[in-house]
């Protein structure tokens, strides 16, 4: 049953889920005079970016509640956590955080193209394989 007077579309449709955690890190392989040698925290921002046909039936691409469930084992790991002290980023900076979440999250989701990272208001890093 079509709930609204337009026809089904056909084509490629994008949609994006925003998840907010607080983390610590540090980055090891900046010099030591560095800033951000030192621990410090961020309130991260991570942006998942999925895409594909638009389900005629349900007019959706993915429900966004499977999406939060699926970044939520994450998200766990994530908050409040220190970034250099979780398998496989010991260098945490935006850009190795961003592939490490995609690696992890595209079994789950498989139509997951993108993902943003952002430590700050006005840097991010984004991810497409």
């Amino acid at each position: 049953m079509q709930l609204t007077d337009h026809k089904p579309r056909t084509g490629t449709m994008r949609i994006t889920k925003r998840f907010r955690f607080d983390a610590a890190h540090w980055l090891p392989m900046v010099p030591e005079t560095h800033k951000c040698r030192r621990l410090h925290g961020h309130t991260y921002e991570v942006e998942l970016a999925l895409e594909g046909n638009l389900d005629r039936k349900m007019g959706w691409v993915e429900d966004y509640g499977a999406v939060s469930a699926a970044f939520k084992p994450l998200l766990n790991e994530l908050d409040h956590n220190c970034l250099n002290e979780l398998s496989g980023l010991k260098n945490p900076t935006a850009e190795n955080l961003a592939v490490w979440v995609f690696e992890r999250l595209a079994p789950a989701l498989p139509t997951l193209t993108e993902v943003t990272v952002r430590e700050t208001a006005s840097t991010s890093a984004v991810y497409r394989p």
